[in-house]
């Protein structure tokens, strides 16, 4: 596998550059006219891809406790299963620690991995686990959030375009005009300012849609009802909240019935299990189906085609999936999305 990389990796240190979320639009129109090694999406995804030897890919998520992060985790297994490598798969045992997630990818390339599915807690601090696996000649897959230099390449959603989806569909229910809050990702993270981007620059183009508040609730459940709490009472009624994933946009909802509060369009992001069953009861308006299983599962054959014959991906970022993909779950698409695509039903 090393000698496969090397010549990769001469490329790779005589070009690399920070990614910045500038060339996203640019890639995710080029990336339309790719043909992935994977057909389907969710729970529909498959491949013929099979491993040529007994590779190991790792995949290392932030926590296992967010739903994302186990679909990521199951989606790498299925991988594996269905093109013969072992996957391994492993989480911080202090959620969202980037200290344990470059312990682990150290230890990994101590034991001979063959390529890493990562989804990195930092861009920045992730950055010596990742030099160390380009050292030792490891590709690696980030999903959503990319390292600070390129790596073999990334995939996920683009997740400018999810907020600019999501907030375009948004301002079509408030028929452009109401007051909004935006409950924001973690502080710093590149895949938060990415989707927060998004948003904005859809909600910038509608004069009669104000932003009253735009504050951090770090992707969680018990900071959106928290934070949601204190917003509403500093600004009272809104027309809609956009929470960017569902975890945050589920402790919105909770905020919200608890001030008796009607007819607020909350959306999220992520299409998880809680969240279906929101938007099925009408709790939340709208979720965008990030499909972490797919996404990595897209990337564990992008490894495997590359371990086999030194196939490269035609872009660093493959957006997988995207507006092409038909994400955006309502009350009309729910029902289909739980039968037949719905990440979280694997295990």
């Amino acid at each position: 596998m090393k000698k496969k990389m090397a010549c990769f990796m001469a490329v790779m240190l005589l070009g690399a550059a920070s990614f910045t979320g500038a060339s996203a639009e640019a890639d995710t129109s080029a990336a339309a006219e790719i043909t992935l090694p994977t057909t389907g999406i969710g729970t529909s995804i498959t491949t013929d891809l099979e491993a040529n030897e007994e590779y190991k890919i790792a995949c290392i998520v932030k926590n296992s406790t967010n739903p994302y992060m186990m679909g990521c985790i199951n989606g790498v297994k299925k991988a594996g299963e269905d093109m013969g490598f072992e996957a391994i798969t492993m989480a911080p045992s202090t959620n969202d620690s980037v200290e344990e997630q470059i312990k682990i990818m150290e230890d990994l390339i101590e034991s001979g991995v063959d390529g890493f599915v990562l989804v990195p807690v930092d861009s920045n601090g992730i950055m010596p686990g990742v030099r160390k696996a380009k050292e030792a000649g490891i590709p690696i897959v980030c999903i959503g959030t990319p390292a600070a230099e390129e790596t073999f390449m990334r995939t996920g959603v683009d997740y400018t375009e999810t907020g600019r989806v999501i907030a375009e569909k948004v301002a079509e229910e408030l028929g452009g005009k109401g007051t909004v809050i935006i409950l924001e990702g973690p502080p710093g993270a590149q895949n938060a300012i990415e989707r927060l981007n998004g948003i904005n620059e859809v909600l910038d183009i509608y004069p009669d849609i104000e932003v009253v508040a735009s504050q951090t609730a770090n992707f969680k459940r018990t900071e959106g009802i928290n934070v949601t709490e204190n917003l509403i009472q500093k600004y009272g009624d809104v027309s809609a909240i956009i929470a960017c994933n569902d975890e945050s946009a589920l402790g919105a909802y909770q905020a919200v019935k608890a001030a008796g509060m009607e007819d607020v369009v909350i959306v999220g992001f992520d299409g998880n299990q809680d969240a279906s069953a929101a938007i099925q009861n009408g709790e939340l308006f709208a979720s965008y189906n990030t499909d972490p299983y797919g996404s990595c599962y897209v990337a564990s054959a992008y490894l495997v085609q590359y371990l086999n014959d030194g196939t490269e991906p035609e872009e660093n970022f493959i957006p997988f999936p995207s507006e092409r993909d038909d994400p955006v779950i309502t009350s009309e698409s729910v029902d289909n999305y739980i039968e037949n695509i719905a990440w979280w039903k694997t295990e």
